[in-house]
């Protein structure tokens, strides 16, 4: 059920602004596409706020040229658009909470109202109106469902930026979050015009040289614990300027120690040039690493998460990492 009163508003909104989380993922850039087309094809005026350039990984999506990084023209887009006495809404897709908008969390929440559309289960509730379905594969799913509200006919590049979303959000529908219905809307994608294989061969055969040398580099800090149901790998800024790769170079990069027939829990330890670190959680069975996520301030679902620290080594938020994962397993 979509929450009320999220279809009227963007039946009857003449302007919208479009955004998603920092770092966006396949869902979150599958979503922002898909549904700005969607929202396109019923006349309206639709603006996609990034707050930086679309990774190489995903600049295959079709429609991402629609896409801005220019906050202050995203502003002015809403502020004219009701100067002139048109409605506006302001959407963010894919976000767990405010602070994954980014930098210009306030300014956009700004724009009212604000509509929120999310799946994770750890969603910590801002704007004027949710949507959340903690039990849907990913958001990408859930524009879909509003789609066909909305009385919406998609077109094939909506279809595939859909697509994506759904595939890499669920790990090609190998996640316990894919449920029939998920497959039912993959088949419908389909059915419009996307191809399985292209799609695949987008996401999964588009490395770099320096995406490889550094899964070389990162896949050599794996370290298993607990009997083998605990598994850790890491990435420091070091090891990114001796390859010449970027941030974007580890999506992934996590499947692989969760690979591991024994391991329950995989993460993935990330040094960024911000003086942060970041974690992302893995599991298989029945480990939550939601909560465990939680308890570091951060979120996700069951099998997904992730938190960040500020003022850690790497060394230290392994550290803290492992003993909490010890205490669930």
């Amino acid at each position: 059920m979509i929450a009320e009163p999220i279809v009227p508003l963007l039946r009857d909104a003449s302007h919208i602004v479009l955004a998603t989380h920092v770092h966006p993922d396949g869902d979150a850039l599958g979503s922002l596409f898909g549904l700005a087309d969607i929202l396109e094809t019923l006349g309206k005026q639709v603006f996609c706020y990034l707050e930086e350039p679309i990774s190489h990984l995903y600049d295959f999506l079709p429609t991402i040229s629609c896409a801005s990084s220019d906050l202050e023209a995203a502003l002015r887009f809403a502020k004219h658009a009701k100067a002139s006495g048109n409605s506006v809404v302001a959407v963010a897709l894919d976000c767990g909470d405010s602070d994954r908008l980014g930098a210009a969390k306030e300014q956009l929440l700004s724009i009212t109202p604000f509509i929120v559309i999310d799946h994770h289960r750890g969603h910590r509730q801002f704007g004027d109106h949710l949507w959340l379905e903690s039990g849907c594969s990913s958001t990408g799913e859930m524009v879909y469902e509003l789609a066909m509200e909305l009385g919406a006919k998609l077109s094939v590049d909506a279809a595939f930026c859909l697509y994506v979303a759904l595939v890499t959000d669920t790990g090609s529908f190998r996640y316990e979050s894919t449920s029939p219905r998920t497959l039912r809307v993959a088949a419908d994608l389909v059915e419009t015009g996307v191809k399985p294989d292209e799609v695949a061969e987008r996401v999964y055969d588009n490395y770099t040289l320096a995406r490889l040398r550094l899964m070389e580099l990162v896949l050599a800090t794996l370290a298993v614990y607990a009997g083998g149901r605990i598994a850790l790998i890491s990435v420091t800024v070091d090891m990114f300027e001796r390859c010449g790769a970027s941030s974007d170079d580890v999506e992934g990069f996590i499947n692989y120690p969760r690979s591991l027939a024994s391991v329950q829990v995989a993460g993935f330890i990330k040094e960024t040039g911000k003086g942060t670190v970041s974690v992302s959680l893995r599991a298989k069975g029945k480990v939550d690493v939601a909560a465990v996520a939680a308890d570091f301030g951060g979120g996700g679902h069951k099998n997904a998460a992730g938190f960040r620290f500020a003022g850690k080594s790497v060394a230290e938020v392994q550290n803290l990492v492992l003993d909490a994962l010890k205490r669930v397993i």
